[in-house]
């Protein structure tokens, strides 16, 4: 439990820093899954959000290789793989409690407890099932705005309709 919880505690610490660095958000921790977030103000800045979002993803699984593998090997620890999902779309965040500290049995400080919902942020997280290890999965926005060099990164992936029945609400199409 010890050797887990040390790889789990420098994997968030990691991807957290990498993720703040291109300009998301960790909305929260997950076991060992992370669930973050890049905010767009306007449609000027889509563009940017997006190649953010996939050139994070990218040195994140760049960072694991060549950087926390290594050093998990040097003591015996096995080696981590990361499945990234990325999507874009409109989320809500929602407040639903509070945690409350005390002090000397007197409430000091709350807390709020903050989630995101949306159809966005459920597919994103249903398509990274799909990766495989250390690969990214992106929606099709995401990768309509990629550029050619970025998108020759990506394959289509086939999926039986079976499988992934999830209508896009911008295309209409799987």
């Amino acid at each position: 439990v010890n050797r887990l919880a040390t790889i789990v505690r420098a994997f968030s610490q990691e991807m957290s820093l990498m993720i703040s660095a291109y300009g998301g958000y960790v909305l929260k921790y997950i076991g060992d899954a992370i669930l973050a977030f890049f905010v767009i103000d306007s449609s000027d800045d889509l563009y940017a959000r997006c190649i953010n979002a996939v050139t994070c993803g990218c040195s994140m699984i760049k960072v694991i290789s060549h950087g926390i593998n290594p050093i998990l090997n040097q003591y015996d620890y096995p080696e981590l793989k990361v499945r990234i999902g990325i999507d874009v779309g409109t989320n809500a965040v929602v407040q639903f409690g509070w945690d409350t500290h005390t002090l000397d049995g007197k409430a000091i400080l709350k807390d709020p407890h903050f989630d995101m919902i949306g159809y966005t942020i459920s597919i994103a997280t249903k398509m990274t099932a799909f990766a495989k290890p250390d690969q990214i999965v992106i929606g099709q926005l995401v990768y309509q705005i990629l550029e050619d060099k970025q998108k020759s990164m990506f394959s289509f992936l086939p999926i039986s309709p079976q499988i992934w029945n999830y209508l896009s609400d911008n295309t209409g199409g799987k």
